[in-house]
């Protein structure tokens, strides 16, 4: 599809909408985005009160489309999020009564509260776009976006996420704290009512739909494309990694390479995308040995000394 000005103007109307909200994270704003044009899903880990859900928020108000949310818990069931079949005495025939999850964006929150039967619930819907009941498919609403959020802090009554369902997620995201200007800020600016209460419809569905599609569309030379898989395929290698990333991360790389140089405004992918990228895409899919995890290694180590250790395509040009 042909890339437009109109199309680069929303964009970036949706992440100046976002900025507006949430002060000071333009870069993490901007990975949210690449997830949603890439058609992927996001896992949002920090500690409370950095402002993951009024992020979720602000971007379902953007966009518009339908929105629900699930606050989890230890007593939630597959069946409170996919839906359930009910018997109709009137019409001796089970109806379907659908969840919350038939809908385009889906924030989960504190996700790892949940039960792994309760997580499992959500295997099927990110990876295919469609739920299973009673031995019934039903498609869900498009696009779908699950957005997660978990706390890294509490353990008590938690179920970590299985390597399953992290391999899922395209990006794992965290806000952190904002700096003293921008806190200063929040607190002037704070109002009875949140933030994301007051922003504007920058876009609708159909628009994230043609921005998907056009996204999907950008060029990525094979010289880029090899240098993304020996990225991927290098945490594999890596002595201190028991279980590198997967094939599935190599395409969730590709796909967000596109929508990230969509955001740049490029029809082309280029070497450094795929390196900005890298680390939130590949590292929560990484499962390190026991001894590399107790010297204080952690997966982003790993990522960057993969991307530092592979060489970048270059092309020569007279």
């Amino acid at each position: 599809m042909e890339l437009s000005r109109s199309d680069l103007q929303l964009c970036s109307d949706i992440r100046r909408n976002l900025a507006s909200c949430i002060l000071g994270k333009e870069l993490e704003i901007e990975r949210l985005l690449t997830v949603v044009l890439a058609a992927g899903h996001v896992l949002l880990e920090d500690v409370p009160g950095t402002g993951k859900t009024q992020l979720v928020k602000a971007l379902a108000r953007s966009i518009g489309g339908q929105f629900r949310r699930i606050q989890c818990n230890p007593d939630l069931l597959p069946t409170d999020i996919t839906g359930v079949s009910i018997y109709h005495p009137k019409e001796e025939t089970f109806i379907f009564r659908p969840g919350p999850i038939m809908t385009n964006l889906l924030l989960a929150d504190e996700i790892n509260r949940a039960t792994t039967k309760t997580q499992s619930a959500l295997l099927e819907a990110m990876e295919e776009g469609r739920v299973t009941v009673d031995g019934e498919t039903y498609e869900l609403p498009q696009p779908f976006v699950l957005l997660a959020t978990q706390n890294p802090i509490e353990f008590e009554g938690t179920y970590i996420l299985p390597e399953a369902q992290l391999d899922r997620f395209m990006m794992k995201l965290s806000l952190g704290y904002p700096d003293e200007a921008d806190e200063y800020r929040m607190v002037l600016n704070r109002e009875i009512d949140q933030p994301s209460e007051r922003l504007p419809q920058i876009a609708d569905i159909e628009d994230v739909l043609r921005l998907q599609q056009i996204a999907f569309a950008v060029h990525m030379d094979d010289a880029v494309g090899e240098y993304l898989v020996r990225i991927v395929r290098g945490t594999r290698e890596h002595p201190s990694v028991l279980l590198g990333a997967s094939p599935r991360a190599a395409v969730a790389l590709m796909r967000a390479a596109k929508a990230a140089a969509l955001l740049e405004e490029r029809d082309y992918v280029i070497p450094d995308d795929v390196k900005k990228l890298a680390q939130p895409v590949l590292a929560h899919r990484l499962l390190l040995q026991p001894e590399a995890r107790m010297n204080g290694v952690r997966p982003e180590d790993i990522v960057e000394e993969t991307v530092r250790q592979t060489r970048v395509p270059v092309r020569l040009e007279r």
